[in-house]
């Protein structure tokens, strides 16, 4: 079965960045389609980035020209930079591989 561990998540300031990182456990990384959610409470799990196999990404308005998503093959790995980050960011963001393994998650709080 296939595992992902998200890594990354913490405090910052209103502003301030993060960089996550999500870990495959597969050998067939490079094939799928990898995605980060994030969920803040109370509110649905909502997308923020994906990145397709060959490398195109998409992202929602709420995060365009802030949140870039990449990925290393060969380190089976996928990447989300935050920037300029603001406190409704805050959410555990989950990273999703394919259409339906998922991450255990990791927290992003932006406060001052």
């Amino acid at each position: 079965q296939v595992q992902l561990a998200e890594s990354g998540g913490g405090l910052v300031q209103p502003g301030g960045s993060l960089r996550l990182s999500c870990a495959a456990s597969t050998t067939s990384f490079s094939i799928y389609t990898m995605s980060w959610y994030r969920q803040a409470p109370g509110k649905r799990r909502e997308l923020v980035a994906t990145i397709a196999s060959g490398g195109n990404t998409n992202y929602p308005d709420s995060v365009k020209g802030r949140f870039t998503i990449s990925r290393d093959n060969g380190k089976k790995t996928v990447y989300l930079q935050m920037n300029n980050l603001k406190p409704e960011d805050t959410a555990v963001y989950y990273c999703k591989l394919g259409i339906a393994t998922w991450g255990q998650g990791t927290q992003v709080t932006v406060s001052s």
